[in-house]
């Protein structure tokens, strides 16, 4: 059986919503269900766009959000002379992993869908999201138990043989970038946060049909264009990967339009001037998010307090493009554009990232 990541249990707790005068009140404290690990940056940023506004009702939300986020154990199992040495003591890299547990079509197990390092310089001016392909062949270390690992295979193994830990052991070891901190995310929550925020603008860049859709039918018809999706449209068109040519790398382009699209959605004057559409937006962003035991919530929305969605740049690991080993089909990694880029990173070397960035 693949090794799962283990998470640390918190209770459930009373959530805080506002009245539509700014009075906090108190809302009865959801109950608990099926674990999913929502999009941990979007609230972050959101927090710290609301938090922005010194609004007392921030506060609030991002106390009451801390004490009943679930932790992980991300760093404890990562061999401390395997780690790389921080540079640039000021920066801050954050391993967002991904998955769709609801995809029908997966069958990877607990294998780790979308990786992203998310790099924010030391002014905290920008941030840049790097999407590492899940195929990437890289060398994965030995799983603490011994039992995986310690050749090379596809990215996204490590999440399976070794849960977080071997994860962050594995990125830091093919980028030579030191993890500050990790977060897990479910990109199903796309349905529940999108439909919070009353669907989002999304261009799409060719008609294609979903064949594995939210529909009864298992089918879903997109035409191009600007359309406004609810969180079904938005889900399908985000998970749809067999429909490309480019497969997984269409895939990542419109995770990336989707959370671009729901951060504008998100900071615009209707939601963030609208107490009881902000606290639904808040509840479906954060409900359920994992971090690791180090990683602040209120601290980090005061730092990123000035970040907009036109800061952020998404941009692909280099590669050379896909290929097979043995029988499967893998990317492979462009080593000596990937090793300037991360190096870049390591520095935190903003304009040379964006330089060496595939776009």
């Amino acid at each position: 059986m693949p090794h799962q990541p283990q998470l640390a249990e918190s209770d459930s707790t009373e959530v805080i919503a506002v009245a539509p005068d700014g009075t906090p009140t108190e809302a009865p404290a959801p109950k608990r269900r099926r674990r999913t690990r929502r999009i941990v940056l979007i609230t972050l940023l959101v927090l710290a766009l609301v938090g922005g506004g010194g609004a007392v009702a921030a506060g609030i939300y991002v106390h009451s959000l801390e004490s009943g986020i679930e932790r992980v154990e991300a760093f404890d199992e990562v061999p401390e002379e395997s780690r790389p040495v921080k540079v640039a003591t000021d920066a801050k890299n954050i391993l967002i992993l991904g998955s769709d547990t609801r995809d029908p079509s997966s069958t990877g197990g607990s294998r780790s869908d979308t990786i992203i390092v998310a790099h924010l310089p030391a002014d905290r001016s920008s941030a840049q999201l790097v999407s590492i392909p899940r195929d990437t062949w890289v060398n994965v270390p030995k799983s603490k138990d011994g039992k995986h690992g310690g050749r090379d295979a596809k990215i996204n193994a490590a999440y399976a043989w070794g849960g977080i830990p071997l994860m962050v052991q594995t990125v830091e070891k093919f980028t030579g970038v030191r993890i500050d901190n990790v977060a897990i995310v479910d990109f199903a929550g796309f349905k529940e946060i999108v439909d919070a925020l009353g669907g989002v603008q999304i261009n799409v860049e060719e008609s294609f049909t979903s064949t594995h859709s939210l529909l009864p039918s298992g089918r879903r018809e997109f035409q191009q264009g600007p359309q406004v999706m609810d969180g079904a449209q938005a889900l399908d068109y985000a998970r749809e990967r067999y429909a490309f040519k480019d497969g997984d790398f269409a895939r990542i382009r419109h995770q990336q339009q989707v959370i671009r699209a729901i951060l504008d959605k998100a900071a615009s004057g209707g939601t963030l001037a609208n107490p009881a559409k902000l606290n639904s937006f808040i509840r479906a962003s954060a409900d359920s998010v994992s971090v690791d035991k180090t990683l602040s919530m209120l601290d980090m929305g005061m730092e990123l307090r000035h970040l907009r969605s036109g800061n952020l740049t998404f941009v692909t690991s280099p590669t050379q493009g896909t290929g097979r080993v043995g029988s499967e089909s893998v990317v492979f990694a462009d080593k000596e554009k990937a090793k300037k880029f991360y190096e870049a990173v390591r520095q935190d070397a903003v304009p040379e990232i964006l330089s060496n960035a595939k776009k």
